[in-house]
This record gives structure tokens, sequence and C-alpha cells, in this order.
């Protein structure tokens, strides 16, 4: 199934969909975006998703929503009916807009851009839950507004394309002093030898992941044990369990961090069943 594209209003195919030159988003990286999945025809997480959307949008200056809570899911749906998108995403984009020269400032009178676009992907059934995800490590290279989910992604692609040149799934970035931030387009959680579930807290130097409050929430609800602090590299390759989570791979286990083995190197009984609480919720909540 080829992308179907929703820019400014448009219902477009993919070969005819384009933006102008002179877009902040092509020059600046000055715009935001959210990925959700969709399964069944549904949105997965689409609260929390058009919340985030609207917050990164707020710290951009961006105070005009052009796609507030109702008119984004009406955009939503009809963009996954036209595409008849049963399993897969939708990318949302949002850029400042184009103006008539190239100036670091906010330009005046000038209209966001606004891009959405479909992608078939198997989401239910994953390969990498059953087996694990090998991962490693990598300086965090970011700005330190990373709260903001901002098309500036240049550290994140860098550090993706190392993971995959050492046959890795995901990057692990760690700041200066040893302390994980996050994966490069993920959560990141371990479970220590206590059978706690360790997660940092929300700050400016992490995204507000959307599957990582719903999976949080559910560890919440079912009493298990969950300490928000932040951990070290080295906390995790001593770490019974370390899990992924993140919108399209929803909870998958690590079972290699820098070629050394997490735990017994198989995926563990904690994230096989904060993915499987994650799931009935995810489709029990889809719109």
């Amino acid at each position: 199934m080829s992308p179907l594209f929703y820019i400014n209003g448009n219902f477009v195919p993919a070969d005819q969909a384009c933006v102008p030159a002179m877009d902040r988003g092509f020059l600046f990286g000055d715009g935001v975006y959210e990925v959700l999945a969709v399964i069944g025809g549904r949105l997965i997480e689409f609260e929390r998703h058009a919340a985030r959307l609207s917050r990164s949008l707020n710290e951009i200056g961006l105070t005009e929503n052009p796609l507030p809570r109702e008119r984004l899911l009406t955009v939503c749906r009809e963009l996954i009916s036209r595409a008849g998108l049963q399993e897969g995403s939708v990318y949302i984009q949002v850029t400042r807009g184009a103006d008539t020269k190239r100036d670091f400032g906010f330009p005046t009178g000038v209209t966001p851009t606004v891009m959405l676009f479909t992608s078939e992907k198997n989401l239910l059934v994953n390969p990498l839950a059953e087996r694990g995800v090998r991962v490693i490590s990598v300086p965090d290279l970011r700005w330190q507004r990373r709260d903001i989910k901002s098309v500036s992604l240049l550290a994140q692609v860098l550090a993706k394309q190392q993971a995959q040149s050492r046959g890795g799934f995901e990057a692990l970035m760690v700041d200066t002093h040893g302390v994980v931030t996050e994966g490069a387009s993920s959560s990141a959680l371990l479970v220590n030898a206590a059978g706690e579930i360790v997660v940092r807290p929300l700050s400016h130097d992490i995204l507000s992941g959307c599957t990582r409050a719903a999976v949080l929430e559910l560890a919440h609800q079912r009493s298990m044990s969950v300490v928000e602090r932040t951990f070290t590299l080295d906390e995790c390759r001593q770490a019974s369990e370390v899990i992924l989570t993140s919108a399209l791979h929803f909870v998958l286990p690590v079972i290699d961090l820098d070629d050394q083995p997490i735990g017994d190197g198989r995926p563990g009984p904690i994230c096989a069943a904060l993915r499987e609480r994650y799931l009935r919720h995810a489709l029990a909540s889809a719109l």
C-alpha cells in the first residue's frame, strides 16, 4: 500500500505530496511531530499523542494549534479511511510554515504547514518481541529540550545508524555522567534484582513517552513495584531485564547491551507481562 498524504487540507498520493522549499521545517527543523499506531483501522493512544502534540507546539511558540483534538481526530480518521489502512501508523508533522526569506527569527503572517501520512506495518505480530533485541550505548549529543518532540533528529539518526552498523536494533543514549537518558527512538526501563521496575523521571532531559506512560500506569494498577529515578549504564548491564517502549514497537525486551547479555540473554517475564497487558489496554481504548 502506497502512503497517502494530507497536506494543508488536501489528501494526495505520495507522488504528488510536496511542501515549499522555504518551509522552516526543512530549513531549520522548526517543527514538531507525532507518530500514532493504527490497529484494525483505529488509533492507539490517541489522547496522549494529541496532548503531547499540543504541548510541543506550545513549547516552540506555536500557540494556535492547527490540529486541536477534534480536528486531529477527524483528519486522522479520514486519512485512515481513504488509505484503507488497517495496521500501521499515521505520521503527523506541524512546522512554523514557509517564509519568503531565510531568517532565524519567527516570521509573522505565516501559516503553519500541516502534514500527515500513512504507513503500512505489522504491529501486533512482532518477532522482536519474541526473541528480544540487541542495543548499543552511545553518548547523548542532543540539545537540552528533549521533552519537545522536535523534527530535529540528526543525533538520533546518527545513533540509530551506529546501532545498525553494529548489528543492533536501538541505541541507548548516555550522558557525560554515565546516566542513561533514553533510546534513540524509545523510552528505557530496567528491572533490578529486587524485581523493581526502574524508570527515569520526566524532565527536560527526556521525551514523555506515550507508551511509557501507559505501561507505568498499568504497572501501578497491578501493584507492580515502580521506582522513578535515574539509572546508569552499569545498572543496565547488571539488570535482570531492560525494556524499551515506543509507539510502534510497544514493549520490547533487550537481551544484549554492547555485546553483553542482559540477565540470561532471553526475554524476561516482566517485559512479557507488560507487553501483554499493554496490548489489551491499547486495543480496548483505541479510537
